[in-house]
């Protein structure tokens, strides 16, 4: 048994059966990703106006320099999301190439060496001892062992593991995965880890066929497109509309003036052939003009801007964004489902409470009870501290006796000799250990306190006990799924087997692993938001609605808490019915957590997963945004869009609120170009009526289109995460980007501008400023329309009335705007004829800025009228519910 495979036989074997690795997804190269990032389909819109305006400019009749923009913009787009990629990709793969190779001890001719996991193969024998990782799947040999399989099932309890009688390799033998898979009495596998004993397991299957592997190959699902890029698409579209219908009315519209002008149909076409196609490619490179203006280039460009600078903001704070559209896709959750061990709890036993035969907590106040306290648990134990203060050996509740003691009060006791002792067994349910003149009691309560009749008050003294409040107690804490081991002396000497009648209670402790203190506040705040938390675990329903109840997931009488077997008994349609209310989700198996995701998505919620098990990696993979825990399975990080570095479930808020902040950042900037978009069609479609026939010059426009989209992008790209979007709810998936809010705002604010531009451009008033001279007003009217841009810039940043809200936080927005104010003046006195402008008198350039300033407090008062109407929609909900 112990002789192991040879190098001839390990030879064959690994040509028969391979290598023990786990296949990961191969990177992506920065070539696939930047390929990848023209299908983004605002990219894709901007492709098709670019090969229209190559088109036109090669017969003469649009500008290469518009092209060309579009051009860059396109590559610049595509060059950031590919490098934020792979930088975020480069950056997990250095984390993980950083950490050593894991190794194992194994039996090769005859002697026990170490080799590193990937070198066993089918048939070795290993050794395995207490806090090893289990290197592949097979059966255990020899010994007895206690397993902890959490890494596959969630389930965070000791599995006891004993020698298999029948020993026959099955190599072939395919594993069914099921509730019961890693339970049984000698089959052990990839992943989990040695609690306590020792033993050798024989390698029945090795890499991509393990259990393990298995799970890695379930990862093969069809992406689902993020909310984001669902809703650019829809947004797309729209725009595409609105661009092609405002420039066929504009040509129409063009074409019928000059028809007019000309005295009617037959005698526009007398003025020739020539006249007549000079004057449609003009109209039609207008109208291209419009539809360019009206593509926010920008939009693709701010999005991979802000989704860099967070990506790289978020990895100080321990989330390592693997893939950047995550951040946003976070921001629309509308459920989580969150594992349990680990990410809402510790993932460790502890002692989590106290309390003596008086139900006090009187373990820091009496110095007896401290004292047989330390005796109890230091000298019946199978763990101990290393040099460093570490926990090692023992099982998982010694480490949690052990860490409650702690190193300090453990070594008081060092020169205390142990002359007889008795482990803990499952017939008894206590282990004890005579000392010099007592004897140390640790096991079950129901045990411990038949024989007793004396407890320990906080003062020292021996006083009676009271045996139904002592109940009571316990069962209050294994309501709240604490297991509790009782503490007790007696002057008696050690019997085996036989425990004396003078007990006397010292304590008692919970043991349980515990919820993580900042996991309660962050869960609270993410179901503030909006987002329904479902834990999804291994462990048995009493436990998870415990540690649910503890966790604010379970917060009233309707919520629900199901099984995996009550799960499976429903219907798709059923599950669908009760989802709003249903809170857990206990003894899940994967296949459970894939099918919730397929279900939450089918009704168009948009869902995240946290995991860092094997067994929660399809599920992370399927999910719109998969949470994988940084101390996880490599399989689990490798599907994962987001890394939690630090376990912290916290993390998990933080991204919701970058995410949010991202949304709210490109609604700034949509709101900001569409408003001068609308206004720019309006005024082109409808000035020829009014006899003005082109206020904006193509140059104009370009001009402008250039402030809108690059220039405009920089400036609201940087806007801060603002807490107060933690209170809105999330975006549905199918919801569209512009809301009935925002579209209102974008028509207002584009109307004025309409508005004002005709006043400024037909009033005597202002034709006499500008000195009845068509070329100084059309110049002061191209600055004014620019700075109504500028100054609307402001108006977007907020919901409210004060429009330099939180400004010190992005003063690269004032920055940007007074950039563009300066420019814009001096292109009034160098544009000359390319830009067409002539130079402006102090008294025109305070009318121009007097009027783009209107713009403010008529969006000033447009928000209080609207929010005053939302905050008397939002009190009648309220009287209704």
């Amino acid at each position: 048994m112990k002789r192991g495979l040879n190098d001839k036989e390990v030879e064959k074997s690994r040509i028969k059966y391979g290598q023990n690795i786990i296949e990961e997804a191969k990177p992506e190269t920065f070539l696939n990703k930047f390929l990848d990032a023209f299908k983004d389909p605002m990219i894709m819109l901007l492709i098709v106006i670019a090969v229209i305006l190559g088109g036109m400019a090669a017969i003469g009749h649009a500008s290469w320099s518009e092209l060309v923009g579009i051009g860059i913009s396109i590559l610049i787009v595509t060059f950031i999301s590919a490098k934020t990629e792979v930088a975020s990709d480069n950056e997990y793969r250095k984390l993980k190439n950083s950490a050593e190779k894991e190794k194992c001890k194994v039996y090769r001719n005859g002697q026990a060496i170490e080799i590193i996991v990937d070198d066993i193969v089918v048939g070795d024998c290993i050794i395995l001892e207490s806090g090893d990782k289990i290197p592949a799947d097979g059966i255990l040999i020899d010994g007895e062992l206690k397993v902890d399989n959490s890494a596959l099932n969630g389930e965070a309890e000791e599995c006891r593991k004993t020698a298999s009688i029948d020993n026959n390799i099955m190599y072939e033998e395919e594993v069914a995965i099921t509730g019961d898979t890693f339970v049984d009495k000698s089959s052990l596998f990839r992943g989990a880890v040695v609690y306590s004993g020792y033993g050798l397991m024989r390698v029945k299957k090795i890499g991509m066929n393990t259990v393990m592997g298995s799970m890695a190959k379930d990862m093969t699902s069809k992406e689902v497109d993020s909310p984001l890029k669902v809703k650019l698409k829809d947004l797309a579209g729209k725009i595409s509309k609105f661009g092609y219908i405002g420039a066929v009315v504009i040509a129409v519209i063009l074409i019928s003036q000059r028809v007019i002008t000309a005295g009617g149909i037959n005698a526009y076409f007398d003025l020739g052939a020539m006249y007549i196609i000079k004057d449609l490619l003009e109209t039609l490179m207008l109208s291209v003009t419009i539809i360019v203006m009206a593509v926010p280039e920008g939009l693709p460009l701010m999005i991979a801007i802000v989704l860099m600078r967070n990506t790289s903001k978020m990895l100080q704070n321990n989330v390592l964004v693997r893939k950047p559209i995550g951040i946003e896709t976070a921001g629309s959750l509308n459920v989580l489902f969150s594992d349990k061990t680990g990410t809402i709890t510790k993932g460790k036993l502890e002692v989590v409470e106290f309390f003596d035969g008086n139900i006090e907590d009187s373990y820091n106040e009496s110095k007896v009870i401290k004292e047989f306290m330390g005796l109890c648990i230091g000298k019946n134990t199978g763990a101990m501290f290393d040099e460093k203060g570490n926990v090692i050996g023992g099982n998982l509740t010694d480490k949690a006796l052990l860490n409650f003691l702690t190193k300090k009060e453990m070594d008081k006791y060092s020169d205390i000799v142990v002359k007889k002792s008795q482990m803990f067994n499952s017939t008894n349910k206590y282990s004890a250990a005579q000392l010099n003149g007592k004897t140390v009691y640790k096991g079950a309560p129901e045990r411990l306190l038949v024989n007793a009749k004396k407890c320990i008050d906080k003062n020292g003294n021996i006083v009676s006990i009271d045996k139904s409040k002592i109940n009571k107690k316990i069962d209050l804490l294994a309501d709240k799924a604490m297991r509790v081991l009782a503490f007790a002396i007696s002057e008696k000497p050690l019997v085996s087997d036989t425990l004396p009648d003078d007990l006397i209670i010292v304590g008692f402790v919970g043991i349980r692993d515990d919820v993580r203190p900042e996991a309660r506040q962050a869960i609270k705040e993410v179901q503030n938001a909006g987002v329904q938390v479902i834990m999804i675990t291994g462990d048995r329903k009493e436990t998870a609605v415990a540690i649910a109840k503890d966790s604010y997931l379970i917060t009233k009488d309707t919520h629900i808490a199901l099984t995996s077997e009550e799960l499976n008994k429903l219907s798709d349609d059923e599950v669908k019915e009760i989802l709003p209310n249903l809170r857990v989700i206990a003894r899940a198996l994967p296949t459970d957590k894939s099918r919730m995701v397929r279900i939450t998505q089918e009704l168009n919620l948009v869902c995240g997963m946290t995991g860092d098990g094997v067994n929660d990696a399809p599920a992370l993979k399927r999910a719109d945004v998969g949470f994988a825990m940084g101390s996880g399975t490599d399989v689990a990080k490798e599907v994962g869009d987001i890394v939690i570095l630090d376990d912290n479930f916290k993390s998990i808020e933080s991204a919701i609120l970058y995410g949010r902040t991202i949304y709210n950042n490109i609604l700034k900037f949509i709101k900001f170009q569409l408003t001068i978009n609308v206004a720019a069609v309006t005024v082109c479609a409808i000035a020829p009526l009014f006899g003005i026939e082109q206020p904006l010059t193509i140059t104009h426009i370009l001009w402008i289109n250039l402030i809108m989209d690059g220039l405009g992008a920089m400036a609201l790209g940087a806007e801060p995460a603002l807490k107060d979007y933690m209170n809105e709810k999330p975006k549905s998936r199918t919801q569209s980007i512009v809301s009935r809010k925002m579209f209102t705002q974008i028509l207002c604010a584009g109307g004025w501008v309409a508005l004002i531009s005709f006043i400024f451009l037909k009033t005597p008033l202002f034709t006499n400023i500008f000195n009845n001279n068509l070329d100084v007003l059309l110049t002061g009217y191209f600055s004014f329309f620019v700075f109504t841009a500028v100054f609307n810039g402001f108006n977007v940043r907020s919901e409210g009335i004060n429009i330099l809200q939180n400004i010190n936080e992005n003063k690269g927005f004032l920055k940007v705007m007074g950039a563009i104010i300066v420019v814009q003046v001096i292109l009034t006195f160098v544009g000359g004829e390319f830009f067409s402008c002539t130079p402006l008198n102090l008294a025109q350039w305070i009318t121009v800025i007097i009027m783009a300033l209107t713009i403010i407090p008529f969006d000033m008062i447009r928000k209080v009228i609207f929010n005053k109407q939302e905050e008397a929609m939002k009190d009648a909900d309220k009287a209704i519910i």
